[in-house]
């Protein structure tokens, strides 16, 4: 399969890393419901041994759980992937999440023990937060970068004002921003810049929090967990929520010609921006990572682009 360079670092990326959001579980203010530990091992080891070679997760997710559960199935892996994990997102005894930029000396030495590592391959800030704070936020990123507590360092969710701020003191390896069909708010004017600025880019979300896989339907997201954020989430409903469903239909049509999934398609077609090195797909099952392998290799024609495309100016 084909890889790429993520930024100026060393490492080049297969087309798709494993999304390690879900395996937190539930039990925290954005989950996807419960999840079993071992399967997502499971799903974690299925994607090392099919050849994915990053994983994607942070400390917020399942509150330290996910990279506890990163953690052991790296351990039990032979193949050592690149591990991506994130800061700025902390917790207190109640479960109630805040963000801050001020604790990332303290929060990278619980990751570096919940996943079992002696550095971070890319160490992202999730969020930025108070103004005041981001420089001095992405000055201990770049203070733990020459520790050698992580490899490279790069931010989530961040506009260009505020990558061009935090640029005036270290280089941004990466950005992870949401980008799919359905989220596009990145392609005007921060995808662009990335490029210009040799920023790798790794999207999260590619397939709308799983709306644009194909297997959604109406009757399976009213009987999603109550701890389940979709359920309130604004493309979850209508009347939105029909044209979504439209859409993955319509991705599930062009897959079917080639034998892939409306999920594969959906990946495919954020993939296809030159700005984006590669995107986080998420599995809570190795049945689900094998079903989302073929985006390693699968491409859409310019054909199925203007069809998607025109999908979407009808139904804007």
């Amino acid at each position: 399969m084909e890889m790429e360079q993520l930024g100026s670092s060393e490492m080049w990326l297969t087309p798709i890393g494993f999304g390690a959001w879900a395996v937190g579980g539930g039990n925290w203010a954005f989950s996807w419901g419960p999840q079993d530990d071992n399967a997502s091992i499971a799903a974690i080891r299925k994607a090392i041994d099919l050849g994915v070679n990053w994983i994607d997760t942070a400390a917020v997710y399942g509150l330290g759980h996910s990279e506890t559960i990163v953690g052991e199935a790296v351990k039990q892996s032979p193949v050592k992937p690149f591990i991506f994990t994130k800061s700025g997102m902390v917790w207190d005894d109640r479960h109630g999440i805040r963000r801050t930029l001020l604790e990332i000396r303290r929060e990278v030495e619980d990751s570096l023990r919940r996943l079992q590592v002696d550095a971070i391959d890319l160490y992202q800030i999730h969020w930025p937060v108070e103004d005041a704070d981001i420089e001095e936020g992405w000055t201990a990123m770049a203070e733990l970068r020459r520790a050698g507590k992580v490899r490279h360092i790069g931010v989530s969710n961040f506009t260009v004002e505020q990558m061009e701020r935090c640029r005036k003191i270290a280089p941004i390896t990466s950005l992870q921003p949401p980008y799919s069909l359905l989220n596009r708010g990145v392609e005007a004017e921060i995808l662009p810049y990335c490029m210009d600025c040799g920023i790798g880019v790794i999207n999260y979300s590619p397939q709308a929090s799983g709306l644009l896989t194909g297997a959604m339907t109406k009757e399976r997201i009213a009987r999603l967990p109550e701890d389940d954020f979709r359920r309130n989430a604004k493309q979850f409903q209508e009347p939105l929520l029909s044209r979504n469903l439209a859409l993955a239909g319509l991705l599930g049509q062009i897959g079917a010609r080639r034998g892939v999934s409306a999920g594969v398609v959906a990946i495919a077609w954020t993939l296809a921006n030159p700005a984006v090195t590669a995107a986080i797909v998420g599995g809570r099952s190795p049945e689900q990572v094998e079903g989302v392998w073929p985006a390693v290799k699968y491409r859409l024609t310019s054909e199925e682009m203007q069809e998607i495309q025109s999908f979407m100016d009808a139904n804007s």
